[in-house]
């Protein structure tokens, strides 16, 4: 198959090492934030437990990230300490710049190196790949491995190593093992196929590397189902969150979004070129529409769609910005060397490009900053864990309302070292669950019957009047609390409260009234559980 031509080894290098050592920049550019949230919490305390733990728990929830787990379990086991936030978020850091190296290594290969370096450097600036280069989750790695199995797809199209195909299937069935929604990029990859009009022999390769990807996912397609409860609180998306991913795709700053979407559609003019050859807008825009469309019309039915779902698709668009991009330089290129044929290979143009990207990034890094500090995330454990570390003290009972507000102990337990877990009758590791498994209502009750002070880590959600639990246990908390206690302090950090109860007490003889002692602090040292307290 005909190609671009050779350029110089130099320049190829270049045009992958800047990229990547960009995004390792803004990967690294306040990873440690102070905080995990819940997702990541998740991924913390499931990936310390052993691997017949995490075996146990992947049968009943979160099948999807099993692999993730295990990978992780590897990290942060290399840490014989207490591994941080910064272990936690360091192997998203990395695939993140390795994303960032391949898309310009496809840029190189299918057009220029200037194109791959302006495509590599906008991926890197891209507000929504840095947030998931700093998460602790599998999206990252993810977009590795998808946009790796792009660029094989491409040297397998075109005849380059005797086992491309097979190495093809190989890497995108463990990227699909990682997020089971990276099986979307195999329509993404049939569209690049139809795009370029490839030879019956190139769809039969893909074919069979195709079924063979799709039948290694199956037991993993089977146990999700299953556990599809977990996503019961996606909605379908609808014309706004299609154009919100856009804005995401291209960059949310106005400026810089309008520039690359008219950039983008420039380079949607060569979509398609010579009969069996691949061209890179063929390869970007199957891979930045595709995906994201399956997953938003397959929504429609049973909601799916969240954007870091398909955040691999987002490659394609910095692609499609480069190539709009060197079609531009191409022009000026030959209006400086007077009206000529062949664009002069200038290093101004392409250090121009670079500049561009720069100037994209300032108007950018109040997003990158503000998504750096952790009230951006849903919630943030690290305070809510801090909170407690301030107020609470050895032998202090606590209620987690509802039982997966136990994050913030799990990912943090120093802080809630020596308090008395009320509800829990076995912990998640042993009992093969996230949250560890609690006491039914009446065990619950006894133990609450002999505290006068109680502590209830509780969701905000959970507080809106009219809110109704699904389980006995949970309906007792609310019920004993209600009933038998009164609120005396609380504190409330994002989507938490922390909130202090206590039981009221009889004051005279005639039993005529009650009273709440106190202000709203104790002596250190002074006891908030009666001497009687049932302990387990």
């Amino acid at each position: 198959m005909g190609g671009p031509p050779r350029w110089p080894r130099a320049a190829r290098l270049l045009a992958v090492a800047v990229p990547a050592a960009a995004m390792l920049a803004v990967g690294f550019w306040g990873l440690h934030r102070g905080g995990m949230w819940r997702d990541e919490a998740v991924t913390y305390q499931v990936a310390r437990r052993t691997v017949p733990q995490i075996w146990r728990l992947l049968h009943d929830v979160d099948a999807v990230h099993g692999l993730y787990y295990l990978l992780m379990h590897l990290v942060l086991g290399a840490d014989p300490g207490h591994p941080g936030e910064v272990v936690l978020r360091l192997p998203s850091v990395c695939a993140a710049a390795v994303t960032a190296a391949l898309v310009a290594v496809l840029g190189s290969r299918l057009a220029r190196p200037r194109v791959g370096l302006w495509a590599g450097l906008l991926y890197a600036v891209t507000p929504l790949v840095g947030h998931y280069a700093q998460e602790g989750r599998s999206y990252a790695l993810v977009a590795a491995g998808a946009t790796g199995a792009t660029l094989l797809l491409v040297r397998a199209v075109r005849g380059e190593g005797r086992r491309a195909w097979w190495w093809y299937g190989a890497v995108l069935g463990v990227t699909c093992w990682l997020h089971e929604f990276a099986v979307l990029l195999l329509l993404a990859h049939a569209g690049t196929l139809a795009l370029a009009r490839s030879s019956g022999r190139v769809w039969r390769g893909w074919g069979c590397a195709a079924g063979g990807v799709a039948l290694s996912l199956l037991p993993m397609v089977v146990v999700s189902h299953g556990q599809s409860a977990q996503v019961a609180w996606l909605r379908e998306p609808d014309v706004e969150t299609a154009q919100e991913l856009l804005r995401q795709y291209l960059g949310p700053a106005d400026g810089v979004y309008w520039v690359c979407l008219a950039l983008g559609l420039l380079g949607l003019t060569r979509l398609v070129g010579r009969r069996g050859e691949v061209t890179l807008a063929a390869v970007a825009l199957p891979l930045a529409v595709l995906p994201p469309v399956a997953l938003m019309l397959a929504s429609q039915l049973t909601p799916l769609y969240v954007d870091r779902y398909v955040l691999y698709a987002l490659a394609g668009a910095p692609l499609l910005v480069a190539l709009g991009a060197d079609q531009v330089a191409r022009v000026l290129g030959r209006l400086w060397s007077h009206g000529t044929q062949t664009a002069p290979r200038s290093p101004a143009l392409t250090l121009a490009g670079v500049l561009a990207v720069l100037l994209a990034f300032t108007h950018q890094v109040p997003l990158l900053r503000a998504d750096r500090v952790p009230g951006t995330r849903p919630d943030d454990l690290g305070a809510v864990a801090a909170a407690v570390a301030r107020v609470l003290r050895p032998g202090d009972p606590v209620l987690f309302l509802p039982a997966h507000a136990r994050g913030a102990e799990l990912a943090y337990p120093a802080d809630f070292k020596g308090t008395w877990d009320v509800a829990l009758a076995e912990p998640g590791a042993e009992s093969g669950t996230l949250y560890g498994r609690e006491v039914g209502a009446g065990v619950l009750r006894r133990r609450l019957a002999g505290v006068d002070e109680v502590w209830a880590v509780m969701e905000k959600y959970a507080l809106v009047s009219g809110y109704r639990p699904r389980l006995g246990t949970e309906r007792a908390k609310f019920a004993v609390l209600n009933q038998q206690f009164v609120l005396r302090q609380e504190m409330v950090i994002d989507r938490v409260a922390l909130r202090l109860y206590v039981r009221p007490i009889r004051v005279g003889s005639d039993e005529s009234g009650l009273r709440v002692g106190g202000g709203l602090s104790r002596p250190r040292g002074a006891s908030r559980t009666s001497a009687a307290a049932p302990r387990p």
